[in-house]
């Protein structure tokens, strides 16, 4: 079930998280998507928990579908709490029932037998927890021997939750699939820079990708264009590593 690279593009399941919340995992898992769409595989975007939205809210799937062609994925949610709170949290707060990571995992894999490549998109960190039983994304991961794509911030602080969301990966036994900044800023400061060359000898894992601060911002047509460049070949784009800067 786990994700691999078929002429040029994935296949199959895999997960994106973030190293924190807020730090582009959206806008990121839709580059994934329009890279693969571009080649003509079929795609379907899975968000298990969405907190922070009421009823008839555009969220996180709807994001994606705006950015890459809302005819073009199929999109599922299959929980949705009021609270910005971790889904756990937020669940008991509404008073509706938990989702197990087996739940998660099973839907995943239905999706995956009618699509060519399963995104699912887990909310914040990779160790925020889905039900009282203390199920993650690492647990959906790990049932369904997909790898794991770790969304990252740019600046300060992320060599650090880079670091530890690796260390939460090979300790649970499951891949990684690689690091992307998801928002760098057009004129990036010292640490931005130095972060680039940093994060792989920090986390153990390879930058596969940097997303340009502002990219959801887009128009589709423009994002759907622009998308190959900001991810490397292991995720269907075109993009070199970045450049780094220079140890003061």
């Amino acid at each position: 079930m786990r994700a691999e690279r078929l002429g040029g593009a994935m296949r199959g399941v895999l997960c994106v998280s973030g190293a924190g919340t807020e730090i582009g995992k959206t806008v990121t898992t839709a580059a994934v998507a329009a890279c693969a769409l571009r080649t003509g595989r079929s795609v379907a975007v899975l968000k298990p928990a969405q907190t922070g939205v009421g009823a008839g809210e555009a969220a996180d799937v709807a994001e994606v579908g705006r950015l890459v062609g809302e005819n073009r994925i199929t999109g599922v949610e299959l929980a949705r709490y009021p609270d910005p709170l971790a889904p756990q949290t937020a669940a008991r707060r509404a008073g509706i029932a938990c989702l197990p990571a087996r739940e998660i995992a099973d839907a995943a894999e239905k999706l995956a037998a009618s699509h060519d490549l399963v995104l699912v998109e887990g909310a914040g960190g990779l160790l925020v927890r889905f039900d009282e039983e203390g199920s993650t994304l690492a647990d959906v991961a790990r049932l369904l021997a997909a790898p794991v794509l770790v969304v990252v911030q740019a600046g300060l602080g992320t060599l650090n939750t880079a670091a530890l969301t690796a260390e939460a990966l090979r300790a649970r036994r499951v891949p990684g699939a690689g690091m992307v900044i998801g928002s760098m800023p057009a004129e990036p400061g010292l640490a931005e820079r130095c972060n680039v060359a940093d994060l792989p000898r920090y986390a153990g894992l390879p930058l596969v990708g940097a997303v340009p601060e502002g990219a959801g911002r887009l128009a589709p047509e423009a994002f759907r264009a622009a998308a190959p460049g900001w991810l490397a070949p292991s995720l269907g784009g075109c993009a070199l590593a970045p450049e780094t800067a220079d140890a003061p």
